[in-house]
């Protein structure tokens, strides 16, 4: 049994209130009418700060953990190995088809521990606000932040909370951490790829990408192209569980499905050929590439991933992923082979081969 201390500077549990509950349909704690938006005094260490802390953001993520209101939280976790993750997010604008800023932060976290076949079981979460951010936007955003770490079965279990000058934070930005236990002896990483593996796509391609761009350039479309943010874990611990050997697995954000395979084909020292016809990608996200000049191999994504495993279990491997609604379209797109002149190489529909590389520039700013 691991005893450990997870440490964050300022945390909520400071406070000395006791927590409020708050039901999901109830308006904002904080007094729209009084404090519409976010003052620099939030974050000054005052009564204002502990009301926002104490009424709006623990009202949401109160759990034990949290209730416990130290300077830290100590976690009792049963496993000889954990996987540790964190990351930030800064994506315009704050709420898009299909998700939103908060959502998209516990999306992430648990979908960098599940890429380490780890389940995820605690986060942590900071807040960096902007003078001016509207008191109810942040309400809604910690709202679906509880509400997706429910879904994914993660508790928040520690935070921070900076307010910066008007004009330095863009409105919000959000910097989390995550922990996940293992309980298999699986080496999940791209050094064990090898020649001979399969390589299956969890479903299809660059509808976050896209649907981001749509909603920050006011693009419209027949119907609205919604984000792919979603839940991973569920399907991996359904791979590892049905005994899969599971040689890599990398969600396809930033670069997309591009940048993973380079990624992995560079460390393993492999060619990884990929069938352009098996890829899926949705009519209206393939329309919106070509207006707008992109490849949806390079386009991001929040609810996608790659696995490696052998070929023998890839028809196994895919019958498993299809029974999550998140990867029920599962597929194989291609193969591990021998070094060659390309780390990934690509078969085009026409039968033409070309070399798939990494994306040069920036395609889509901000995006997570």
């Amino acid at each position: 049994m691991q005893r450990i201390t997870v440490i964050a500077a300022n945390p909520w549990q400071h406070t000395k209130r006791s927590p409020v509950i708050f039901m999901q349909n109830l308006q904002c704690p904080i007094s729209i009418q009084q404090y519409p938006t976010i003052l620099m005094a939030h974050g000054g260490g005052g009564r204002l700060m502990h009301q926002l802390i104490d009424k709006l953001i623990m009202s949401a993520f109160s759990n034990p953990h949290l209730d416990v209101r130290h300077d830290s939280t100590v976690l009792n976790i049963s496993s000889p190995q954990i996987a540790f993750t964190t990351d930030s997010y800064v994506i315009q604008p704050l709420f898009f088809p299909g998700g939103d800023i908060g959502s998209l932060a516990v999306h992430g976290t648990v979908n960098d521990l599940a890429m380490s076949g780890a389940r995820p079981q605690y986060i942590s979460c900071a807040f960096i606000l902007e003078e001016g951010l509207e008191t109810q936007t942040l309400w809604r955003v910690v709202q679906s932040m509880r509400q997706a770490a429910d879904a994914a079965g993660v508790q928040i279990v520690t935070g921070d909370t900076k307010v910066v000058e008007k004009g330095k934070g863009d409105g919000l930005f959000i910097n989390t951490a995550g922990i996940g236990v293992i309980s298999h002896a699986l080496r999940i990483a791209p050094a064990s790829v090898q020649p001979g593996d399969a390589v299956i796509l969890s479903g299809d391609l660059g509808r976050h990408g896209i649907a981001i761009m749509a909603s920050r350039q006011g693009l419209e479309f027949q119907t609205t192209i919604q984000s792919d943010s979603a839940p991973v874990a569920g399907p991996v611990l359904a791979l590892i569980d049905a005994g899969i050997e599971i040689h890599c697995l990398r969600d396809l954000t930033r670069g997309g499905l591009a940048s993973a395979l380079n990624e992995i084909a560079e460390v393993a020292q492999v060619n990884i050929d990929i069938d352009e016809i098996a890829i899926p990608v949705n009519e209206q996200v393939q329309g919106a590439c070509e207006i707008l000049g992109f490849d949806p191999l390079h386009v991001a994504n929040e609810g996608r991933f790659i696995v490696f495993v052998p070929a023998k279990q890839a028809d196994r491997a895919v019958a498993v992923l299809q029974q999550h609604p998140v990867s029920a379209d599962a597929r194989v797109i291609g193969q591990v082979n021998e070094v060659s002149i390309a780390p990934v190489t690509l078969k085009s529909r026409i039968g033409t081969r070309r070399i798939m590389d990494m994306l040069s520039g920036e395609q889509l700013p901000r995006i997570c």
